[in-house]
C-alpha cells in the first residue's frame, strides 16, 4: 500500500498587542500555507468572533469535499470517453453546535452541475453514474463520519436534433 504524507504550515496572525489576554482581545486569523503555494488566508466562523472576509475550516473542508470529488468525477469521465465541458459545484456542509461548545458536522451534500459534450442518452446516463464512483473513490470523503451526499444535474451541450417521425415521407 502506498503512503502519502500532506504538510502545511499554518500561523496565527491575531495578536492584537495583548496575545489572549482576554476572549475578545484576539482575532481569530491565521494563514495556511504549503510548499511555495499562496497562503490561504482564514479565521473562524463569524459565529464565534472570526472575519467574514477569510475562509474559515467549515468552509474549508466543505470546499476539500467538493474539490475531491471534482477531480475524482473529472478523471473518470476522461477514461470512460465522457467529454465535460464544464463544472461547477454549489456545495452546502450542516454543523450542528453542542451545549458545551463542541460541534460536529451532520453531513455535506454536493451539487455538481456538468456540462458533457454528448446529448446521447447512453453518454447523460454514464455521465451521472460516475458520479456514484467517483463518490466511492474520494480521499476525504472517504475520512469523514458524515454523509456526503451527491445530487448531479447532468446536461448536454447541445441537445440532440428532434428526429424525423416514420410517417414523415421523403
Amino acid at each position: 500500500m502506498k503512503t502519502h504524507h500532506y504538510a502545511t504550515h499554518l500561523s496565527w496572525t491575531g495578536n492584537t498587542g495583548e496575545g489572549t489576554a482576554t476572549y475578545k482581545s484576539y482575532r481569530r486569523d491565521f494563514t495556511v500555507a504549503s510548499n511555495a503555494k499562496p497562503p490561504i488566508a482564514g479565521s473562524s466562523d463569524p459565529a464565534f468572533r472570526g472575519d467574514p472576509g477569510r475562509y474559515n475550516p467549515e468552509e474549508l473542508l466543505v470546499a476539500s469535499l467538493s474539490s475531491c470529488h471534482m477531480l475524482w468525477y473529472l478523471h473518470l469521465c476522461s477514461v470512460n470517453g465522457i467529454v465535460v465541458l464544464s463544472y461547477s459545484d454549489d456545495a452546502t456542509g450542516t454543523m450542528e453546535e453542542n451545549p458545551d461548545g463542541s460541534g460536529q458536522f451532520t453531513g455535506v451534500r454536493l451539487n455538481p452541475y456538468v456540462t458533457v459534450a454528448s446529448s446521447e442518452s447512453e453518454s447523460l446516463q454514464k455521465a451521472e453514474a460516475l458520479h456514484e464512483e467517483a463518490h466511492h473513490l474520494c480521499f476525504i470523503a472517504r475520512s469523514v463520519n458524515f454523509p456526503v451526499t451527491v445530487v448531479p444535474l447532468i446536461i448536454a451541450a447541445t441537445p440532440s436534433p428532434p428526429q424525423a417521425s416514420k410517417s414523415e415521407g421523403k
